[in-house]
């Protein structure tokens, strides 16, 4: 074999070599791209589990909330008790319930920015 067939075939190995390399770039930048796009179904469905546990659970306290409005409001009404000394006694355990109500919000909302962060 003469040096000219030995680079001409040594060219050609290159170029072959150059081609697979160039398929195979491709194919990493593929699996990353369907790799990142696993992670955002991921972060998407935190979000959505993590938005209907908040749900869950803000609507819970505010059915205690509501119910307890309704308890009062009937005491009110049926003047049981005075109308202050109802409102009074009531006042406490609204505005705690509440106040739970905006922990599981910023609860979520820390939850919320950890996933994503």
């Amino acid at each position: 074999m003469t040096t000219e067939e030995r680079i001409s075939r040594l060219e050609g190995q290159i170029e072959r070599l150059e081609a697979k390399e160039a398929e195979l770039r491709k194919q990493l930048a593929k699996a990353q791209l369907d790799q990142w796009y696993a992670r955002i179904e991921d972060l998407e469905l935190q979000a959505h589990l993590g938005a209907m546990e908040t749900h869950d659970r803000v609507s819970a306290l505010m059915a205690q909330v509501r119910n307890l409005w309704k308890e009062t409001k009937h005491q009110v009404d049926g003047a049981t008790h005075s109308a202050t000394e109802a409102v009074d006694e009531v006042r406490g355990r609204i505005e705690g319930l509440l106040r739970d109500v905006r922990r599981g919000l910023a609860d979520a909302q820390e939850r919320a920015k950890d996933a994503v962060g």
